[in-house]
């Protein structure tokens, strides 16, 4: 299961543009926790440790215990926003998470048995169609990542959703199709040596043609001119 991690936040009294920026001249984040039925708590939180998750690649699936002054709140974080111009974080929005929650989360996929597929094997090459996957699940049952097996994969052949078993508990958030995960495809510059295998025959083939009617065509042409 995904990781729960603890970071120190302290509230904010002030809401709006101004106070946010004094909060980031002070080295820390301004940050909001919303949900549960319960009214949102604006806090700040400091920008080196705030930065150590968000730099791991997995913060929106990550469990965060926010210690608010001493109260810890479980949390998941739903949006980072990044500064335009200079790419460093400047707010972060946090869920509230109450007892028995249910969260649609994003799951990593990890590829297995690439050494042992025979589409690789001939040259094919592995096309990641989705490199995660999003579901419903409890809030407190994350998975941190799941695995798929390409080991018997060929030439054309791919992972669909219906190739993954999800534990109990735990469904995908698309219903309405067995959507594509992966598939392995022909290697690169094999379908142009088709296609000119393909050209070259025609161009015989229409070659030969012309031979075995040229004369009686040149005969009813001449024809036609008198």
């Amino acid at each position: 299961m995904a990781q729960t991690v603890t970071l120190n936040a302290s509230v904010r009294e002030r809401a709006g543009k101004g106070a946010a920026r004094a909060v980031r001249r002070e080295g820390r984040v301004p940050a909001v926790i919303y949900g549960d039925k319960k009214d949102p708590q604006t806090i700040s939180m400091d920008y080196r440790e705030l930065m150590k998750q968000v730099q791991t690649g997995r913060f929106l699936s990550t469990l965060i215990d926010i210690d608010v002054d001493g109260s810890k709140v479980r949390t998941i974080p739903r949006d980072v926003q990044f500064d335009p111009v200079r790419d460093f974080v400047v707010h972060v929005d946090f869920l509230r998470l109450g007892k028995g929650a249910r969260i649609a989360v994003e799951v990593a996929i990890n590829f297995l048995g690439d050494e042992d597929s025979p589409g690789l094997k001939r040259g094919g090459v592995l096309n990641v169609v989705r490199h995660t996957v999003e579901i419903m699940c409890p809030a407190d049952a994350i998975p941190e990542s799941f695995d798929m097996d390409i080991s018997e994969l060929d030439i054309g052949d791919g992972l669909h959703s219906t190739d993954l078993t999800l534990p109990e508990g735990m469904a995908f958030t698309i219903t309405d199709r067995d959507f594509t995960i992966a598939t392995i495809s022909a290697p690169s510059g094999g379908a142009d040596e088709d296609e000119e295998d393909a050209a070259v025959e025609g161009e015989e083939g229409a070659e030969g043609e012309e031979v075995e009617g040229g004369e009686d065509a040149a005969g009813e042409g001449e024809g036609g001119e008198e």
